[in-house]
């Protein structure tokens, strides 16, 4: 059963998300490519084998996990916004990919069956889940014995500058209806790890730091802050931007290279 602040932190994230699908595809996904890269390397993905994407946003994982299963393989691709499945359902029948399967659901409630999948994937998703041991007791339900999780987080923000710029640019904005959640809501993986630990699973993490760019201020902006701030009068806008300049971008005409250090929770179900 979930809770009443629970039910409201997950339709404050879904409006959220509805919102993003339109420009994710061609500002985010991109952008998010070397994390992809080495998310799928730690997966060690073989043919045949099934996977969830948990969190699959407009499907960039999904893709890859599918061209790397191949024909015998599947891909459940779950996610709690609606419109970012319908993008991502476009993007695969585009490429007539059809070992995909598109699915609304949540980490805490996984729509698959016991011990049914090989891996799972979560590509910077889990820094939203409201409820990380049910979803750490569910990845652990729904891997077979010998299975893999693999599951990209950010790091803080003296590490990370896409939370550095989000956490400022948020801490103008209304508060969330429920805690711990956000960008930077898993910069220490510790607690996350023990309770995979706790789900039967063996777990590390691991960090990478990867690189994007944005061309100048408001371009970031409208990508990275501007569906989360957008209630904001326009005073109290202006200061979100000003002090967000303020901190990392002194010529907001010129670009910026955003260094993001990228932590992998690797985690395996033993055998027996």
């Amino acid at each position: 059963m979930v809770d009443r602040p629970e039910e409201e932190g997950l339709a404050w994230q879904v409006g959220i998300w509805d919102k993003l699908s339109a420009v994710y595809e061609d500002e985010v996904d991109t952008r998010l490519i070397p994390v992809i890269r080495y998310l799928i390397a730690r997966a060690e993905l073989r043919p045949g084998q099934h996977v969830v994407d948990l969190g699959a946003g407009t499907g960039s994982v999904a893709l890859q996990a599918a061209a790397a299963v191949g024909e015998e393989g599947r891909v459940t691709a779950v996610d709690i916004s609606s419109e970012m499945l319908t993008v991502a359902c476009a993007r695969a029948t585009a490429r007539s990919i059809a070992n995909i399967a598109f699915a609304e659901g949540r980490g805490e409630a996984i729509p698959a069956q016991d011990e049914s999948h090989d891996t799972v994937l979560a590509s910077l998703s889990l820094m939203y889940v409201i409820d990380r041991a049910a979803t750490a007791r569910e990845v652990a339900r729904v891997l077979r014995p010998g299975g893999r999780f693999v599951a990209a987080v950010w790091a803080g923000p003296d590490l990370n500058d896409i939370v550095k710029f989000q956490q400022t640019a948020g801490s103008f904005a209304p508060k969330p209806p429920v805690d711990g959640v956000g960008p930077g809501a898993m910069a220490d993986p510790s607690s996350f790890l023990c309770q995979l630990t706790e789900a039967g699973l063996e777990a590390d993490v691991e960090v990478e730091v990867t690189t994007f760019e944005f061309p100048d201020f408001e371009s970031a902006w409208e990508v990275l802050a501007g569906v989360t701030t957008a209630s904001l009068d326009s005073a109290l806008q202006e200061r979100a931007k000003s002090a967000v300049r303020e901190l990392m971008w002194p010529e907001a005409d010129e670009p910026l290279e955003f260094r993001n250090a990228t932590q992998y929770v690797v985690a395996t179900k033993p055998h027996g």
